[in-house]
């Protein structure tokens, strides 16, 4: 996240996403960006080869992944989209010859003036193994994803990202213990409110973020600098007096 935030120019971002699969241990990342008026580019560890081929098949007309995210806003395992047709498994067949895996999990995202982009994780494993590394990396991933595509929108040419509305001091406080790993029932009861108003809370503060979810708000509000994570720990429940951090840590 550090080194994302540093970033000033968009071919620091391949760098990045290098390191991200070696970091996760995974065979290919990829960051696909689609703008409303058709302009597209992408970073990502495919081999040349593959993109070219993908290119020259054609293959985004009959691909299950961005058809099927292009219709979702929630992240999905590849497994979950419709493989049914002759040309998708063909199409399946041929990517996984090409190296690029047999699981996939794909995050995707919608930015500003109708841009669609996709973050993409895929790896040659059994459903097992995929299906508990995704399950133990979901939340990291939604976050960098986003993250990522803020920083996109940010050094994209001539595209300024959206304007950020001020949160208040409560809606700060909500986002920041939910970054921090909270679930909203022990958000609730640290800020003394009801899990009603803390709904309320959180929903206004997605509303002001254009985020499309918590998870969303979340990445959105960290990557502005509008809450802080290090600085939230030491005010963390468990660091107040009068209570058992034992009980918080366990939690």
């Amino acid at each position: 996240m550090h080194k994302l935030a540093q970033a000033d120019a968009l071919d620091q971002i391949q760098d990045l996403i290098l390191g991200l699969r070696d970091s996760l241990k995974v065979d290919h990342i990829v960051y696909h960006w689609v703008s409303a008026d058709g302009e597209q580019y992408g970073y990502g560890t495919y081999d040349k080869k593959w993109v070219q081929h993908y290119i020259d098949q054609e293959y985004l007309r009959i691909d299950p992944v961005v058809l099927g995210c292009f219709q979702r806003f929630h992240p999905v395992d590849w497994k979950r989209l419709d493989w049914s047709s002759r040309a998708a498994r063909a199409f399946q067949k041929d990517a996984i010859a090409s190296g690029v895996g047999n699981q996939g999990f794909s995050i995707p995202i919608r930015g500003p003036n109708g841009q669609f982009a996709l973050f993409t994780i895929s790896h040659t494993s059994d459903d097992d193994t995929w299906a508990a590394f995704t399950m133990s990396k979901q939340r990291d991933l939604i976050l960098i994803a986003h993250f990522l595509n803020q920083k996109a929108l940010e050094l994209e040419k001539g595209r300024a990202p959206e304007p950020i509305r001020a949160l208040s001091p409560r809606e700060t406080d909500a986002l920041t213990f939910l970054a921090m790993g909270y679930s909203r029932g022990q958000v609730s009861e640290m800020l003394s409110i009801s899990e009603h108003t803390l709904r309320a809370y959180i929903e206004s503060a997605r509303f002001k973020l254009g985020a499309l979810n918590t998870t969303h708000a979340v990445a959105r509000a960290l990557s502005e600098g509008l809450i802080l994570i290090g600085g939230a720990a030491r005010a963390a429940p468990g660091n107040w007096p009068g209570r058992d951090s034992r009980s918080n840590a366990a939690r």
